[in-house]
């Protein structure tokens, strides 16, 4: 179940600015012997992270990178590798401050996964994979581990 870290009666105003890819690389270092069909099933492993940092020291406008990397081996080799950096440019707007980290870490990438879980998806199919689909993203539960982990989730300037 989704959780809002933003009170009922706050007025917002998030801008979608752009959407890109800032940094994508896809291996498939053990081409073609890796493409055989295995009767074992590969370990497939994704980490995600997100960053999130001022643009052009204007105050409403945001760079979020949401990172996902994916790597998918067999007990023999690595299968493939996926290490892609989807990034959108956010203008927040009548936001009380308390919430421009939350709403950066939580919701800007909650709006950026599904065009990069489709980015990895084709990209493993056209690598002569199976689609990697990858589940939705709790990033609420990210932002919460974080803070109890005492990792620096401070918006950098630039």
């Amino acid at each position: 179940m989704y959780e809002s870290f933003i009170p009922p009666n706050q007025v917002m105003q998030l801008h979608i600015i752009a959407q890109y890819i800032k940094d994508f690389s896809f291996e498939n270092p053990h081409a073609p012997t890796s493409l055989r069909l295995e009767t074992l099933q590969p370990s497939i492993k994704v980490n995600i992270d997100v960053e999130a940092s001022k643009v052009y020291n204007n105050e409403e406008t945001f760079e979020v990178i949401l990172k996902i990397r994916a790597t998918a081996k067999t007990s023999k080799n690595s299968l493939f590798l996926a290490d892609l950096s989807y990034a959108g440019l956010f203008k927040l707007q009548k936001i009380d401050k308390r919430y421009t980290k939350t709403i950066l870490l939580i919701e800007c990438p909650r709006l950026l996964f599904p065009f990069a879980r489709e980015i990895l998806a084709s990209t493993t199919s056209n690598g002569g994979f199976p689609p990697l689909v990858i589940q939705p993203i709790d990033f609420a539960t990210i932002y919460r581990q974080k803070k109890a982990q005492a990792i620096d989730i401070s918006i950098p300037s630039p």
